[in-house]
């Protein structure tokens, strides 16, 4: 039961009753509407990260630094998917350098989403160890 009644919607020229944080059905926020993409938290344009992604592709001839498989393999497997990804192999979080081709590496969807938590993991501890 409502302790309160209901309030109009945050929009300034909307009439409707909101109905979930302070909006109306119409006027909810999109879900991650706004976020930029990786290349741009890093301070690189599309453009430079494509020419990386160029270069670490010829220098590790289409191969995942996990696992070892190739661009052939992967697109065998999932001919929709995106095969291989640029990938920093030390997180910048934790040190590495954004455009060093030494810390650079295509990497698979395979090997990226449990690289990715287990970084998210170090990254949850460092900032709970950090609080007093």
């Amino acid at each position: 039961m409502p302790t309160r009644p209901p309030s109009r919607c945050a929009d300034p020229q909307c009439r409707a009753l909101a109905t979930e944080r302070g909006r109306c059905d119409d006027h909810q926020p999109i879900p991650w509407a706004g976020r930029d993409d990786k290349a741009s938290r890093y301070g690189i344009s599309s453009g430079r990260w494509r020419t990386l992604k160029r270069l670490t592709a010829r220098r590790d001839h289409d191969t995942c630094y996990r696992c070892g498989r190739t661009e052939t393999e992967l697109l065998r497997a999932d001919p929709d998917a995106e095969p291989l990804q640029l990938d920093h192999i030390t997180p910048i979080a934790e040190g590495g350098a954004a455009e060093d081709p030494e810390n650079l590496g295509l990497i698979c969807v395979d090997c990226h989403a449990p690289k990715s938590k287990a970084e998210a993991a170090r990254a949850n501890a460092r900032r709970r160890r950090a609080r007093p």
